[in-house]
């Protein structure tokens, strides 16, 4: 009897243990063919926030813009925050893009390599600038989010 209430007791601690890792886990994805959204953080080299700006507006948001048009993306959102952190903490620039779906979200665009050569053909100073953009980085990261606010009764 003794050994079968202690095997009871491991089943339910193993149980409780095991459902509370789940709940500490990340959210589920969305489903197949739904909308994924991807977060992506920029923090840079103090004094270079600017610099960095100018160079992704130039460089990058016009191949975002074409991503848009075609219809891979749904959104895309630029920001930053209006008061400052810790330093730990601190980004600059964040852009929010709403994929179409998630396998658009993580393969590469096949079209990309010629779109980079039509917005600039002067592929010298984009490669040039590209650099210098990535060189006044301090950090950069990605965050795939998950909406999981419940749907409205």
């Amino acid at each position: 009897m003794r050994r079968l209430l202690l095997l009871f007791l491991f089943a339910v601690l193993v149980f409780a243990s095991t459902t509370a890792l789940r709940a500490q886990g990340a959210p589920v994805q969305t489903a197949a063919g739904q909308p994924y959204t991807v977060e992506y953080y920029y923090k840079l080299q103090w004094g270079h926030q600017q610099e960095f700006l100018d160079l992704f507006l130039k460089n990058h948001y016009p191949m975002l813009k074409r991503e848009l048009a075609a219809g891979r993306f749904l959104s895309v959102k630029i920001e930053s925050p209006t008061y400052h952190t810790t330093e730990d903490g601190r980004w600059d620039y964040r852009v929010t893009i709403v994929y179409k779906n998630s396998t658009i979200a993580t393969t590469p665009n096949p079209d990309e390599p010629a779109l980079i050569k039509e917005l600039w053909p002067d592929q010298e100073t984009y490669k040039k600038e590209e650099q210098r953009r990535f060189e006044i980085l301090a950090g950069h990261w990605d965050l795939p989010v998950t909406d999981i606010t419940p749907a409205a009764k």
